[in-house]
């Protein structure tokens, strides 16, 4: 029957059917027999049966020449969708062991989809699975935007959101090195962080009135300033090459809910520097109002950015996004105000300091709230909680440098500093069980903000118990920069650990309605064939029993 029906498209001589009983025709067969049975009460759809019949008849015709299969339909499309499947290791997308599907070999290494200049066709080769029309509507302006924040939320855990669930997929292979700049996050900047505020530390504690008796030298605040400078000099250079050959990559920093805070931090290290700027070069410690210009145009713009999404809601409102890194958002109007205040610009100063103090307040009660940002941090206390301490202790130190006095809203916000950050000292033991990381350096500014509140306290407030206190926090955010430090350099120049795969920007876009992903795009699960078989088999066999019973009852 086959072979009459194709015998005007393929020669016979080259043809022959090699029909197979398989189980699922023997019960199509018993089934026919019993509707035959029923006096053909069952009316089935010819036109859908003979379409089926004709479809699983021409797929049994195999080449007597070549043995290749015509029309096998279900079940290339069943391997197109296997193929379409990213794998966990990431290496079914583009060029990673995809080699037969070019027919080329497999290129190691090829990251171009993160590369700023790759052009339309490499970008477009790199993602066959996809059709032309999508791929018209998506980069018609370049890459389409990354992930939402709701999705790094529900993809990776973590403080930092920087481990990936155990059933996720990422857009790169795991088991290579990737490039250096893909590998530098925008979290290094908070080692900049915590090397600047511990010169404007150790510059306080040789010039301040309550340390005098320490006769402390200001080389040591010399020799912070020039290795802070430094660093941040190297991390700037870095990441514009960063920006410049991965711009994709840090688009996805951008959209990620922690790290879009750290694009504060360089801004809020420069302001730190021209505070902690050593009276060798400075003597006069004159600030030219150029300087806070320059520094506080960036942080104006981002936060207008920012706090536009955080009061118009939408897919970042705060609710959603809010995490303790968030007040690295806020800490730089307080720090921009006391810049200002140096300057010699008052208005400008107090103007920063109130839009940070009210978006401190919302900030502080989200957070303590814990709403849907609650799925994403861990139960153990880790450093980034002392994120908590960093905005109240910068608004106490403002004002008081503003207005000149340590007066009773000064020592309230430091007051709720110091209660937070005694909370989280006594809490010893949930400082355990994590592993080291470059955005723990974000989490030493903190302490030594706390520091430098509690110095201008014990000048306002002089006597023996406020010098204690400012000694023992200024040795503790001290004695934990230079354990970090320490760490940094082991795991950086040792251990080669410092930099591992950044696997928090590499993962793909999710469709919560499917189980097939690919990057840009969702794709519904593959339906079977035999699944409409199963269905018609069961109403075919519903149908009998409702016609037996009506026979029964006439």
């Amino acid at each position: 029957m086959a072979m009459e029906g194709t015998s005007s498209s393929f020669p016979k001589d080259q043809f022959m059917d090699i029909h197979e009983v398989f189980p699922q025709e023997e019960e199509e067969d018993g089934t026919r027999k019993m509707a035959n049975r029923g006096e053909k009460r069952l009316n089935r759809p010819s036109k859908v049966r003979d379409m089926r019949r004709q479809q699983r008849n021409l797929s049994r015709q195999v080449s007597l020449e070549t043995g290749f299969s015509v029309l096998n339909k279900e079940s290339e499309e069943a391997k197109e969708s296997r193929m379409r499947t990213l794998e966990r290791s990431g290496r079914s997308l583009g060029g990673f062991g995809s080699a037969s599907r070019f027919g080329c070999e497999a290129k190691k290494g090829d990251f171009s989809m993160f590369r700023t200049k790759s052009t339309l066709s490499k970008q477009k080769s790199l993602l066959p699975m996809r059709d032309m029309d999508s791929q018209k509507n998506d980069f018609s302006g370049g890459l389409e935007p990354p992930v939402s924040a709701g999705r790094y939320f529900a993809a990776l855990r973590g403080a930092e959101l920087d481990q990936v669930k155990d059933y996720e997929d990422i857009l790169l292979p795991k088991d290579e090195k990737w490039p250096f700049l893909l590998r530098f996050p925008i979290g290094c900047f908070g080692i900049c962080l915590g090397l600047s505020s511990q010169a404007i530390l150790w510059r306080t504690l040789a010039t301040s009135p309550a340390t005098s008796f320490l006769h402390i030298p200001l080389l040591i605040n010399l020799l912070l300033w020039l290795l802070a400078l430094t660093v941040l000099i190297s991390f700037s250079f870095t990441y514009a090459l960063k920006c410049l050959f991965y711009f994709e990559a840090v688009r996805r920093e951008y959209f990620h809910p922690v790290r879009v805070n750290f694009f504060f931090a360089p801004w809020i290290v420069c302001m730190f520097l021209a505070l902690g700027v050593p009276q060798v070069l400075s003597p006069k410690h004159h600030l030219h109002p150029a300087i806070w210009c320059t520094f506080m145009t960036p942080l104006i713009i981002l936060e207008l950015k920012i706090y536009g999404q955080w009061l118009s809601g939408g897919k970042r409102r705060l609710s959603k996004v809010a995490n303790p890194s968030t007040h690295l958002s806020v800490v730089g109007n307080f720090v921009g105000s006391i810049l200002a205040s140096k300057v010699g610009w008052q208005e400008a100063a107090k103007f920063f300091w109130a839009v940070g103090f009210a978006h401190y307040l919302v900030v502080f009660v989200t957070l303590y709230q814990r709403l849907p940002t609650s799925e994403a941090l861990p139960k153990e206390l880790h450093p980034v909680y002392s994120m908590f301490i960093a905005a109240p202790a910068a608004a106490s130190i403002a004002w008081e440098t503003i207005y000149g006095e340590f007066d009773g809203l000064s020592r309230t916000c430091y007051f709720i500093a110091l209660f937070l950050y005694v909370s989280l000292v006594v809490r010893i033991n949930f400082f355990r069980g994590f592993r080291f990381s470059v955005a723990w350096w974000s989490y030493t500014f903190p302490m030594t903000t706390a520091s430098l509140a509690t110095i201008k306290y014990a000048e306002q407030v002089p006597g023996i118990p406020s010098k204690v206190l400012a000694l023992t926090l200024s040795f503790m955010s001290s004695a934990m920069v230079s354990v970090l430090l320490v760490s940094t350099l082991l795991h950086a120049f040792v251990w080669h650990s410092l930099f591992p795969n950044d696997l928090a920007i590499a993962i793909m876009r999710k469709n919560n309605n499917s189980n097939v992903r690919v990057y840009g795009k969702e794709q519904k699960p593959f339906k079977k064939v035999y699944d409409i078989r199963r269905w018609t088999k069961s109403i075919t066999k519903h149908n009998l029993s409702v016609n037996k019973e009506k026979e029964e009852k006439v």
